[in-house]
């Protein structure tokens, strides 16, 4: 976390007039869906220009879902990113141009047929990612309006056992975001701890690799790059972003995040429909160019 030179976290708010001394920063890692999209799933023109500005002079930009390869590469070509990208919630670290794989991390095989188990006992809609290929436990309105948001297709598996043996890069649970709640401690002890459990959107739970986080993408493709986490960004609106943030050298939230988000926050910018994006952009890169 970005701090002060006494050591404690600097907090800053949008349309302040704050500073960071002149601090470069070199990397940006920006969460899709209500981040950099607006609520209509588009990017406006000025957010555009503003990152083209950027890795125009020689910022590395790129993007940190949690969707698939598959759909985040479509939206990520369409920005003209030629570089690694962070999906599955830091599960897959891939590079655009090459599909050369930097960074992958499975849900462990045990704890991963313990959550199957799981959904099967109280008939809960299952999903799982595989070779970059999303399965549903059944063809419903649950998986179509996934399927629709994210720009992918599936198909059904009653038998999630060989897919997960294969290794999944995430399993999802979609139910009501209360019943989700309830189930967090039920799946950590049936789980032992071995796996990230977060939430995406409210009715979105997800499960993953203990390192597949944002925030571990962000420091491998900080190595990757030679960059010092000093001198990255990271940019979210929900708890699955906690990580990155928590990781990244200057940690933003969107005026639209949850409040946990933005309490650890350094800064709370603009919401994902007023162009927070470009306003960090502005302010902490080209700004300090």
């Amino acid at each position: 976390m970005g701090t002060s030179e006494g050591g404690f976290r600097t907090k800053m708010n949008s349309g302040g007039n704050e500073t960071l001394g002149g601090k470069r920063y070199r990397l940006v890692a920006i969460d899709l869906d209500d981040t950099l999209l607006t609520d209509d799933l588009t990017i406006t023109e000025g957010t555009r220009r503003a990152l083209a500005a950027a890795a125009a002079q020689g910022g590395v930009v790129t993007i940190a879902t949690g969707r698939m390869f598959a759909s985040a590469a479509r939206i990520a070509g369409g920005l003209g990113l030629n570089v690694p990208i962070i999906t599955y919630q830091g599960a897959l670290v891939k590079n655009l141009l090459d599909g050369r794989v930097l960074y992958e991390r499975t849900v462990p095989t045990e704890p991963a047929l313990a959550i199957v188990e799981y959904a099967a006992e109280r008939g809960l809609h299952l999903q799982g990612y595989v070779d970059d290929r999303m399965y549903a436990v059944a063809d419903n309105d649950k998986s179509r309006a996934y399927a629709a948001l994210s720009g992918v297709t599936y198909e059904t598996a009653d038998d999630f056992t060989p897919l997960v043996r294969r290794g999944a890069l995430k399993l999802l649970i979609i139910d009501e975001p209360e019943k989700l709640d309830r189930m967090l401690d039920e799946l950590r002890g049936r789980t032992g701890g071995a796996v990230h459990i977060t939430k995406s959107k409210p009715h979105f739970l997800e499960i993953l690799h203990p390192e597949a986080t944002k925030g571990h993408a962000l420091m491998h493709l900080a190595r990757h790059f030679g960059i010092s986490r000093e001198e990255t960004i990271g940019i979210g609106d929900s708890w699955n972003d906690r990580e990155l943030i928590e990781m990244a050298g200057l940690g933003v939230a969107m005026g639209n995040a949850v409040e946990a988000l933005k309490a650890i926050a350094d800064y709370v910018a603009a919401g994902n429909n007023e162009e927070g994006v470009r306003e960090v952009i502005e302010k902490f890169v080209l700004a300090q160019s």
